[in-house]
């Protein structure tokens, strides 16, 4: 079998669980790819969080330690900090992250703990039935907002990467799109990017993927992207916000 097509050793060898066209899935196979290229599975640490991406537990065959709902950055600093040989990282998706976990990711950045968040941003909340989450879209419908998201009423989305790159410690800050193939490569370069910060002891990294949520969204995964494409893109705009060379506290 080609090389292209080889199941990633960080990987386990079991069918995926996310439903068909979640983009998840592609989360979870680059990074098990950075993982692999920089050959650091023997000590790398998830923290699992509350959500979609706790199916991270059947797919990477990687120590997980559980975290309660938001809490994936404050549980990272403890162990980073206890055994800062390893490395250590969050996925997590934007209902944790965003609405429960606030206080924890901007708490972590602000400290520039030298740890590595993905923040994965599909603009619902998948795994507890489609309820709005901070960064669901203008208009864009929930079961909480059954005639969609009203500015008036609960404002409008967050847009994590722009909070978190007003902090002076983050040393890494983006946003890709997994809709396209050169969105997903430079998805998996970004990611590789944040483990090689935390690998030198840089501090804190933050990388945001835009996923979909075919099912919560009520369309085929087709339909999907071209809301991506759209609606999501237009409003969360894929770049590099902030990228430091120098390390934390130089």
């Amino acid at each position: 079998m080609s090389k292209l097509y080889e199941r990633p050793k960080s990987i386990l060898p079991t069918a995926s669980s996310y439903c068909p066209g979640c983009l998840h899935a592609t989360a979870t196979k680059i990074i098990a790819e950075a993982i692999d290229e920089l050959k650091v599975r023997e000590k790398a640490v998830y923290v699992l969080p509350v959500g979609c991406s706790t199916q991270g537990l059947v797919s990477w065959d990687l120590d997980i330690i559980g975290s309660a709902h938001g809490r994936a950055p404050a549980v990272a600093t403890g162990i980073k900090r206890c055994r800062p040989d390893c490395l250590v990282f969050c996925y997590q998706g934007d209902g944790d992250l965003a609405s429960i976990g606030l206080a924890e990711i901007l708490s972590c950045a602000n400290r520039g703990e030298n740890i590595t968040v993905i923040f994965a941003n599909n603009s619902i909340f998948g795994m507890t039935g489609g309820q709005m989450a901070p960064t669901t879209l203008l208009g864009q419908k929930a079961t909480t907002a059954v005639d969609g998201r009203n500015l008036l009423g609960t404002g409008y989305p967050l847009k994590m990467c722009e909070l978190i790159k007003e902090l002076d410690a983050p040393r890494f800050v983006t946003r890709c799109t997994l809709r396209t193939p050169a969105g997903i490569k430079q998805a998996k370069a970004a990611i590789i990017k944040g483990f090689k910060n935390q690998l030198e002891n840089k501090g804190f990294s933050f990388i945001e993927l835009l996923t979909n949520c075919p099912t919560t969204w009520h369309c085929d995964p087709v339909k999907s992207l071209e809301f991506m494409e759209k609606q999501t893109e237009k409003y969360f705009e894929c770049k590099t916000f902030v990228d430091k060379e120098e390390r934390f506290g130089e």
